[in-house]
């Protein structure tokens, strides 16, 4: 399979998809969240910057679907270029595919080998060989730091630029050995986890438009509709999470000021915050890190 998708019932019933109605997937993947709107009676219009993932959809989904290449930053453009304006909801699985992880050729994984890429669109031209290899050693520990929350930041920074001052770094192998060997221990998970994430996030802009992204779906949604997102780790859980604060809060001046001065109103209400079930982390340990909000339009 392409990719297994998370809490795919779930998130239909939480959208409370009704027949006809137009939904979003605003990162398709392998189309699991698609197929369940399409199979309750929804429609879809459906984004992602992959190819493959495109490609694999249109001959393995079916069902009313359109497809975009794009973003999810460029959402309402990419939405508006094809005549739509309002939705009546939409799905946000944010991260990587398990098939991105599975094929050693995208190199992406840590337990793969492959050449350093970690492109979600392969037309971009700066892949993860150019952060590894170019980028300065205090921007390294920057993003190792920021987007992988490492705090070996520093000593594998240090090792990378002393291992490609003798040759360059191309394979995922021999990043993700390199990463092991400067880490003195780990309890939980590969030494390499945190770095890759955090190489991933930087090729690809992953939080740099999120926030903006979260509220301009949201504002395409009708009353009644819903967002739904997964997240898989605490930098894009924040993100989301502000985001939806935001929705459901009337005022949002600073606190010290004595009235109200911003005349926000609540556009929406927080209706869960959930974890997959512990029977489909068993069976899907990918959704062990998986966090799904959704919010309702007021």
């Amino acid at each position: 399979m392409y990719h297994i998708p998370i809490m795919r019932e779930k998130i239909v019933e939480l959208l409370n998809v009704k027949r006809g109605g137009l939904y979003l997937d605003a990162t398709l993947g392998g189309g699991g969240h698609s197929q369940a709107i399409l199979d309750a009676g929804g429609r879809v219009v459906a984004i992602d910057r992959d190819d493959d993932a495109i490609a694999y959809c249109k001959a393995h989904v079916s069902g009313d679907i359109t497809y975009i290449k794009g973003t999810y930053e460029n959402a309402t453009e990419l939405l508006k270029n094809v005549g739509i304006t309002e939705l009546d909801g939409a799905v946000m699985d944010l991260g990587v595919s398990s098939h991105q992880l599975d094929d050693g050729a995208r190199g992406f994984s840590y337990m793969h080998d492959g050449a350093l890429d970690m492109r979600m669109d392969r037309t971009q031209k700066m892949s993860a060989y150019d952060v590894v290899n170019g980028y300065s050693q205090e921007t390294l520990e920057e993003i190792i730091r920021r987007y992988g929350e490492e705090s070996f930041y520093r000593r594998i920074a240090q090792e990378i630029v002393k291992r490609r001052q003798q040759k360059p770094i191309e394979r995922t192998i021999e990043l993700a050995e390199l990463i092991r060997a400067s880490v003195p221990y780990r309890k939980n998970g590969h030494p390499a986890k945190k770095t890759f994430q955090a190489i991933r996030i930087e090729v690809n802009g992953e939080l740099k438009g999120l926030y903006d992204a979260v509220c301009s779906i949201f504002g395409l949604i009708v009353r009644g509709g819903r967002l739904a997102i997964l997240t898989f780790h605490s930098l894009e859980d924040r993100i989301v999470k502000s985001a939806f604060k935001e929705f459901a809060t009337d005022c949002i001046c600073p606190k010290q000021l004595p009235v109200c001065v911003c005349n926000h109103r609540a556009i929406g209400k927080t209706v869960c915050k959930q974890k997959p079930s512990e029977l489909e982390q068993s069976q899907n340990p990918r959704s062990t890190s998986a966090t799904l909000r959704v919010s309702e339009k007021l």
